[in-house]
């Protein structure tokens, strides 16, 4: 690592900013996907919380390891998963520099249903210990079980939301004033207070139309003028929506998120 210090800036950055699929998608030829606007290009949704003392990301995307070397983030300590979900959860073997630097495993925080979902998943990294490899083959993890109530990890104070996306719950996730609410198509009474008196929320908006599991942007919209957040940026966003013609037209306070996007909180 060319970097002993962690970084002194408290800030979230927007890993990606893509659906499940990315933009550009495979096989498809539309504007979007075919625009030379950087902010355009969307990977798989991820964020990285740059602390004090450490940084700590949420979900693992499939482009994990190209997120990282854009940002030139060199180690991360801990990961929130907000849920199970291939594009959430596939870059979980890029984690297996950061346990041989760190000489120590990372730390996973997640629901038993997450927890269980990576352990058959990656089911090479449980296997006790390392055998027949070198340290470094696999990733050197442990679990942390969390619940519906703040936790301490890595100097930060974390608040998980519930959120449903279709019928699966899933987690959201506010540090200090900033909220992450990626994958959502409900959110239930008793997590509207932990959404109030934000400076910034960060929410999923797939597309115009509605979609079974995802807001659209009329919903997501509706979550804002309900919230009334200082500034909302929307992500997980399909290749439906231009960045530029998208923002022109959301009311003030209101943009589309890129991969890259720094939030101090």
């Amino acid at each position: 690592m060319h970097n002993e210090l962690w970084p002194r800036e408290r800030v979230l950055i927007l890993l990606g900013t893509g659906t499940s699929h990315g933009v550009p998608m495979i096989g498809c030829h539309c504007d979007v996907c075919r625009s030379t606007n950087p902010r355009n290009n969307r990977t798989r949704t991820g964020v990285v919380i740059q602390g004090p003392d450490a940084n700590v990301l949420i979900d693992t995307s499939p482009e994990l390891r190209i997120q990282l070397l854009r940002e030139q983030i060199d180690v991360a300590q801990a990961v929130l998963y907000t849920h199970g979900h291939a594009d959430h959860v596939f870059g979980l073997d890029d984690l297996r520099l950061f346990g041989y630097h760190l000489k120590r495993p990372v730390g996973l925080y997640c629901e038993e249903a997450v927890e269980e979902h990576i352990r058959r998943t990656f089911h090479y990294a449980f296997t006790d210990p390392y055998p027949n490899t070198h340290l470094g083959a696999v990733p050197r993890l442990e679990f942390h079980r969390i619940a519906l109530e703040p936790f301490e990890v890595a100097g930060l104070t974390i608040h998980p939301i519930r959120l449903w996306h279709g019928k699966l719950p899933v987690l959201g996730f506010r540090v200090n004033n900033v909220a992450f609410c990626t994958d959502v198509s409900l959110i239930p009474e008793e997590s509207w207070p932990l959404l109030q008196n934000l400076d910034v929320l960060v929410l999923d908006a797939l597309r115009e139309k509605p979609h079974p599991t995802h807001f659209g942007i009329g919903q997501a919209l509706e979550v804002v003028d309900r919230v009334k957040p200082r500034q909302a940026y929307f992500t997980h966003i399909s290749h439906h929506l231009d960045h530029d013609s998208t923002n022109a037209r959301l009311p003030p306070g209101v943009e589309l998120a890129y991969d890259g996007l720094r939030i101090p909180y």
